[in-house]
């Protein structure tokens, strides 16, 4: 089973920035696609972001040209740069990995970090 950890997350004003960050750890052997999603509350899970192991990348229509989707394959880690943060980015962040184990292919959701977004 793989470990995610997620990070970055916090409180900031319309207009501001943050990082997130999100470390596979455990019986990984590749990692597909990674991506990030949200959920504000009272709606469903959202995609923000996805990048593949190759190929481009992918942006929900709201964040492009803000977020920014990146990976490190030799840490295991997924990044997204966020710039003008809105209100409406509020929301719970999960990181999500697709990647096979020796034995399997599997996806995981890290536990979620907190983004909140004020006026």
């Amino acid at each position: 089973q793989v470990h995610l950890v997620e990070s970055g997350g916090g409180l900031v004003q319309a207009g501001g920035s943050l990082r997130l960050s999100c470390e596979a750890s455990g019986s990984i052997r590749i990692i597909n696609a990674m991506g990030w999603y949200r959920q504000a509350p009272g709606k469903q899970r959202e995609l923000v972001a996805l990048i593949p192991s190759a190929g481009s990348t992918n942006y929900a229509d709201s964040v492009k040209g803000r977020f920014i989707i990146s990976r490190d394959n030799a840490k295991n880690t997924l990044y997204m740069q966020m710039n003008s943060l809105k209100p409406e980015d509020t929301g719970v962040y999960y990181c999500n990995v697709d990647y096979y184990t020796y034995t399997q292919r599997r996806t995981d959701w890290g536990q979620g970090t907190q983004v909140t977004v004020s006026s």
